[in-house]
């Protein structure tokens, strides 16, 4: 799966919590929402100056918010794993470093409960 490829998935399965994303799709949507954000946040600091909240950058994490989430979940998923699991980033620095450390794990391939591999 390429970049462009990655992101249209995303945006598709906007509200898709079931199935599984393989570790290049989620990858890519991260990559995607990491070059969003600093695009957007220069175009803030740029439009309204450095003091401003970022209505562009606020706008763009809204609109990623939801299809990020499910991607994420999605990911889980294709390890093995629930999704609920993805409300460990309420525990700071733990929770986030486990969750980074499922995310890269290889694809599991065979059948789980959330469907086939890829």
């Amino acid at each position: 799966m390429g970049f462009g490829q990655a992101i249209s998935d995303g945006f598709a399965n906007y509200f898709n919590f079931s199935g599984r994303a393989s570790r290049p799709a989620y990858w890519y949507f991260v990559l995607f929402l990491v070059v969003g954000g600093i695009l957007t946040g220069a175009l803030d600091m740029a439009l309204f100056g450095a003091e401003s909240l970022g209505p562009v950058n606020g706008l763009f994490t809204l609109a990623t918010l939801i299809p990020s989430l499910s991607v994420s979940v999605r990911r889980l998923h294709d390890i093995g794993r629930t999704g609920w699991w993805l409300l460990l980033l309420f525990i700071p620095l733990i929770g986030w470093i486990v969750l980074i450390y499922w995310h890269c794990q290889p694809t599991a391939q065979q059948s789980n409960a959330y469907g086939s591999a890829a």
